[in-house]
C-alpha cells in the first residue's frame, strides 16, 4: 500500500478575501527610506558615472595642467546628453551628490580662466540643487559670461526666475540692481529670438524695465510681443499698465504699424500721442483709415484736409448705414404691431382696455428705436398722417414723440434738421422741447461743420418762460457734444450749474450734459463749480431724485480716471448731506470703470454689505449706485464679469430692495447686446419678481441685454410677459420698450460700450448708458414719471454692428471675408486660427458682440488691425489668382 502524503490545500475566504499570509507585507515609510536603493544602472550608465566621479578627482589634485582639458569633457558631457521632457539629464543626475565637492574645490582655487569654467559648470549644476540659495545666478555672475544660451533654453528660464526672486530679495534691502538689469536684458533678448516673447515680458515687467524690450523686438516677434502686453494690461496696476501700454506703442511705432498704435492712445486716452500718430503718418490712404477709426471713438484730431476732416466727423455714416439696409433689404419701415406680433401673445382673458396713452408713447419709442437711422417710418414722418401722431400724445408724452424724430432721422443732420424745423415753432410747449430734444439726438454721434445744434439749442438755454424747453435744449447739447470737450459749451453751460436759484432739476440735467461732453477730462472748473453747488444747495434741494444726476455728471468726468479722482472724493466727505456718499460712489465706480479692479469690486460689495432701518431714516440709495459699480468695474473682462454675475446672485438672494433692484441693471450693463443664455434665464426669473421696481428693470435689462440682436429668445420672453402683465400698464409699458430695444435699427445697431474687437471702450457710449441706468434707479418718478425721455440717453451708445469694406476712393468694395467665434490665441504658438466656427459673407456683413471677421482671401490688404466698422482695402501686389483646374 501506498504511502500518501499529506497535501495542505489553500481554501479561499468566503467574501475571496486573500489569506494573511497572502497579504504583501506593508512597509513603513521609515522602512522604506532605510532600505538601500538597489543599484539598477546600466553597464552604459555605470561607465558615465564613474567617468564623471574621476574627473571631479582629478580636479581635487594640485596638477593645474589638468584643469582646463578637464573641464572641457565635463562642459561635452554636460551638453552632449539627452533627456526626456520628464527626466532630468544623466550627466546633471549624477554630478548632483558631487555639487558640494565641487563648491568646495571652486572656493579653494585662486582667481583664473579655470575658476571661471567652473563656475560656468557650477551654475547649470546648481538648477538641480537648492532653489533658495540662488547659486544658478551667482555662478552666472562668478563665471567666464559665455553666450547666456549656450548652455540651452531650460536654463536660461531657470536663470530668469532667479533674477526675478533676487532682485525683489534686494527691492527689500534697497540695494543696487544695476547687475540684475544687465543680465535680464541679455535674457530678454534670447527669450524674444527664441519665441519666448511671453517670458521676456514677463521678466522686464518683474524688474520694473518694460520699455528697454523695445529695440530687441523685430518684425517677426512685435505681434505677438505687443499681444501678449495688451493682454496683460488688464491684471497690472498703475502705474505699471500705463507703462505697459507705452511699451507696446513704442513697438508699434517703430515698426510703422500706426493704426495699431492708435488703438493703443486710444485706450490711453491720450490727446497727444493720438495727435502724433496721425501727424506722422505719411500714407494718404493709411491716413483715411485712422480717420475712421478715431470717429468710431468720437474722437477728433487736428488736420487742414477736407477728406479727412468728413472721415473724422462720421459725415459718411448715414450714407453707407442706408447703404447697408439697402442691401440687407431692410428699408420698409416696421409699426409697433410688426414688432409687438400681438397675435402670437397669449391672452388670459378679454382684452382689458389699459392707459392708451402711456400703450401710444410706449409705441412711440418702440417706432423711434427699431426705425433708428433709416429716415424712414410710418408713424411720424408719413405723409398721410403728418405730425398727426404726436397728438395722440397727452403732455410731456408729446416732448418724447417729437423728439423720436431725431432718433428715426439719426446722423442724417440736413435733413433731420429739415424735419424737425416746423416743430421748433409749434405753439404746444412740449412739442417745441421735443424737438429741441430732436436736434441734439440727430447730431448724436456726427459733427458738422455748420454747429448746428449749437446755435439752435444755445438760444433756449435761457428761455424764462419753460423750463422743459431750457432741460430739453441742455440734454440736447450734452446728447450732440457728447466726448467733444468743447470749451464754449462749458461757459454756455456751468453758469446754469452755479446757479442756485434755478431749480435742481435743470442744474442737475446741466451737470450731467458737462459730464458727457467733458466725459474723461478731469476738468477742473467743472469738478470744482459741481462740488461747490453741491455745498451751497439748501439739503431739502438735494434730497430731490435729480440730484442723482448732478453726482453722475460729476462721476463722467472722471470716467476711466483711476488714481485722478482721489481729491474729488476727498472733498466730497466735507459733504454732510447723503448727496455726498452717493456721489463719491459714483465718482469711485465711474474713474475705474472697465479696469476689472478686484480691490474696488470689493469695495462696491462692502457698501453693500450694510443694513440700515426703516426707522433710522439713512438714505441708502448710495447701495445701488455700487452694485452697477461692481458691473462698471468689471466690464470688458471676461473672469472679472463672471464673478460679478456670480455675486449678483448672492446679491439678489440676501440684499435690501434698494440693492435687489439695481442687480438687474447691472446685468444689463455687463450684457449690452450680449444675449448669454444663462444671463437671460436669471433676468426672466426675475421679471416675475414680487418687488414691481425688481420686475420693471429686470424687463428693462432684457431689453438691454438683446438690444439690436432681434435674439428670438429673447422675443419669445417678452411677448409672454406683455401678456403676462397685460392688466399692468406701466409693467407693460416698460415690456413695449424692451422690445423697442431688441429690434433696434431693425437688428443692425449695438449699444454695447465695447469695440475694436472688444479692445476699446467708448467713454461716450458708457456716458449714455450710464444716464439711462440711473434714471431706472428710480423708474416710477422718472421713467414712468415725466422723464420717459431720458430714455434717448441710450443714442450716444448705439453705433451700427456693421463691417463694411472701402477701396482707396471711399466707395463700397465687396469682398469675400469669414466671420465666425473669436478665440483667444495669446501666448499660443505659430499661427494659429483666430476664428473659429466661421462661414464666408460678402460684405457688407453684421458682426454679432463675440464674432471676428476676417478677409478670405490675400487679394486684399486691410489697412485696419481689425475688420470692424469701416476698413479700407488695398490691392496685395503680390496676389496672384489661382487658376482652377
Amino acid at each position: 500500500m501506498v504511502e500518501r502524503k499529506e497535501v495542505a490545500i489553500p481554501v479561499p475566504a468566503a467574501d475571496n478575501t486573500p489569506m494573511e499570509e497572502d497579504k504583501p507585507v506593508k512597509k513603513t515609510p521609515k522602512d522604506l527610506k532605510d532600505a538601500p536603493i538597489k543599484d539598477e544602472l546600466s553597464e552604459e550608465d555605470q561607465e558615465l558615472k564613474s567617468q564623471l566621479e574621476m574627473l571631479i578627482e582629478r580636479l581635487k589634485e594640485s596638477d593645474t595642467k589638468l584643469y582646463n582639458p578637464t573641464l572641457e569633457t565635463l562642459k561635452t558631457l554636460i551638453l552632449t546628453s539627452t533627456s526626456s521632457m520628464t527626466s532630468v539629464p544623466k550627466p546633471l543626475k549624477f554630478l548632483r551628490p558631487l555639487y558640494p565637492d565641487m563648491v568646495t574645490i571652486h572656493e579653494s582655487w585662486v582667481e583664473s580662466a579655470d575658476k571661471k569654467f567652473l563656475a560656468d559648470i557650477l551654475s547649470i549644476l546648481a538648477m538641480t540643487y537648492d532653489d533658495d540659495k540662488l547659486d544658478t545666478l551667482k555662478y552666472r555672475k562668478a563665471g567666464s559670461q559665455n553666450p547666456i544660451g549656450s548652455w540651452g533654453h531650460e536654463y536660461v528660464r531657470h536663470l530668469s526666475t532667479e533674477i526675478g526672486l533676487e532682485y525683489d530679495n534686494r527691492q527689500e534691502t534697497d540695494a543696487d540692481t544695476e547687475d540684475l538689469v544687465t543680465l535680464a536684458l541679455e535674457v530678454a533678448q534670447f527669450f524674444v529670438a527664441h519665441n519666448a516673447e511671453a517670458d521676456a515680458v514677463d521678466l522686464l515687467m518683474q524688474l520694473d524695465i518694460m520699455p528697454k524690450l523695445v529695440p530687441f523686438v523685430d518684425k517677426n516677434s512685435y505681434k505677438r510681443v505687443c499681444l501678449y502686453i495688451l493682454s496683460c494690461v488688464n491684471y497690472l496696476e498703475s502705474p505699471d499698465d500705463t507703462i505697459a501700454l507705452h511699451t507696446a506703442h513704442d513697438i508699434y511705432l517703430k515698426h510703422g504699424k500706426y493704426p495699431e498704435a492708435l488703438l493703443v492712445a486710444m485706450r490711453m486716452s491720450d490727446k497727444t500721442l493720438r495727435q502724433n500718430i496721425f501727424d506722422s503718418c505719411e500714407d494718404p490712404l493709411l491716413k483715411k483709415q485712422l480717420a475712421f477709426m478715431l470717429a468710431r471713438q468720437q474722437l477728433s484730431v487736428e488736420t487742414e484736409d477736407e477728406d479727412l476732416q468728413n472721415c473724422i466727423n462720421n459725415t459718411h455714416l448715414t450714407t453707407h448705414f442706408i447703404n447697408l439696409a439697402r442691401e440687407l433689404d431692410l428699408m420698409e419701415p416696421k409699426t409697433p404691431e410688426d414688432i409687438y406680433k400681438s397675435h402670437l401673445e397669449h391672452k388670459r382673458s378679454a382684452a382689458v382696455q389699459v392707459d392708451s396713452a402711456r400703450q401710444n408713447l410706449a409705441s412711440t419709442f418702440v417706432n423711434a428705436f427699431v426705425n433708428a437711422g433709416f429716415g424712414v417710418d410710418k408713424l411720424m414722418l408719413s405723409e398721410e398722417d403728418d405730425g398727426g401722431w404726436i397728438f395722440k400724445n397727452k403732455d410731456h408724452g408729446m416732448l418724447s414723440a417729437s423728439a423720436s424724430l431725431g432718433m428715426i432721422l439719426l446722423w442724417d443732420v440736413d435733413m433731420g434738421l429739415n424735419q424737425i424745423d416746423k416743430y421748433l415753432y409749434s405753439d404746444d410747449e412740449n412739442i417745441r422741447a421735443g424737438a429741441l430734444l430732436a436736434v441734439g439726438i440727430v447730431n448724436s454721434g456726427v459733427r458738422n461743420i455748420a454747429d448746428p445744434a449749437l446755435a439752435v439749442l444755445s438760444e433756449h438755454l435761457e428761455d424764462t418762460k419753460s423750463i422743459n424747453n431750457r432741460v430739453a435744449a441742455i440734454q440736447g447739447l450734452g446728447i450732440a457734444y457728447a466726448g467733444s470737450a468743447r470749451e464754449e459749451l462749458s461757459e454756455l453751460l456751468l453758469p446754469i450749474v452755479s446757479n442756485t436759484d434755478n431749480a435742481m432739476e435743470l442744474s442737475s440735467f446741466a451737470a450731467l450734459a458737462l459730464g458727457q461732453i467733458f466725459v474723461g477730462t478731469c476738468d477742473g472748473d467743472i469738478t470744482s463749480t459741481i462740488l461747490q453747488t453741491m455745498l451751497e444747495r439748501a439739503d431739502g434741494q438735494l434730497g430731490e431724485t435729480f440730484s442723482r444726476f448732478m453726482g453722475l455728471g460729476l462721476g463722467l468726468l472722471h470716467l476711466g480716471t483711476r488714481g485722478q479722482s482721489d481729491v474729488t472724493l476727498e472733498t466730497l466727505k466735507a459733504i454732510e448731506h447723503p448727496i455726498g456718499k452717493k456721489t463719491s460712489v459714483i465718482v469711485e465706480i465711474c474713474a475705474h470703470a472697465g479696469s476689472g479692479d478686484v480691490l474696488h469690486i470689493q469695495r462696491m460689495l462692502h457698501y453693500c454689505n450694510d443694513h440700515f432701518d426703516a426707522e433710522s431714516g439713512t438714505d441708502d440709495e448710495f447701495q445701488a449706485f455700487a452694485v452697477i459699480g461692481i458691473a462698471l468695474i468689471a466690464l470688458g473682462e471676461d473672469i472679472g464679469a463672471e464673478m460679478a454675475l456670480r455675486s449678483f446672485t448672492h446679491l439678489m438672494h440676501y440684499g435690501e430692495p434698494v440693492i435687489r433692484k439695481a442687480v438687474p441693471l447691472a446685468i444689463g450693463l455687463l450684457c449690452a447686446s450680449n444675449p448669454v443664455l444663462s444671463v437671460l434665464d436669471t433676468l426672466g426669473k426675475y421679471s416675475h419678481d414680487t418687488d414691481i421696481e425688481v420686475a420693471l428693470n429686470s424687463i428693462f435689462a432684457l431689453g438691454m441685454v438683446g438690444a439690436g440682436t432681434n435674439n428670438a429668445r429673447v422675443a419669445q420672453m417678452l411677448r409672454h410677459l406683455a401678456s403676462y402683465y397685460h392688466k399692468d400698464a406701466s409693467c407693460l409699458f416698460v415690456v413695449r420698450i424692451a422690445q423697442g430695444l431688441l429690434h433696434m435699427g431693425k437688428g443692425t445697431l449695438t449699444i454695447n460700450p465695447h469695440n475694436t474687437d472688444r479692445q476699446i471702450m467708448s467713454p461716450v457710449a458708457l456716458a449714455g448708458l450710464l444716464t439711462t441706468l440711473f434714471a431706472f434707479t428710480d423708474v416710477k418718478t422718472l421713467i414712468l414719471g415725466r422723464h420717459h425721455y431720458l430714455l434717448y440717453s441710450l443714442v450716444t451708445a448705439m453705433y451700427p454692428r456693421f463691417l463694411i469694406t472701402l477701396n482707396e476712393e471711399l466707395e463700397n468694395e465687396a469682398v469675400t471675408v469669414r466671420v465666425g467665434q473669436a478665440v483667444d490665441v495669446v501666448g499660443q504658438a505659430g499661427r494659429p486660427k483666430t476664428i473659429t466656427g466661421f462661414q464666408t459673407h460678402t460684405t457688407p456683413v453684421l458682426l454679432a458682440y463675440s464674432e471676428r471677421a476676417e478677409l478670405s482671401t490675400e487679394e486684399y490688404l486691410a489697412q485696419a488691425p481689425v475688420l470692424e466698422g469701416f476698413v479700407l482695402l488695398k490691392k496685395n501686389p503680390d496676389y496672384v489668382e489661382e487658376t482652377k483646374a
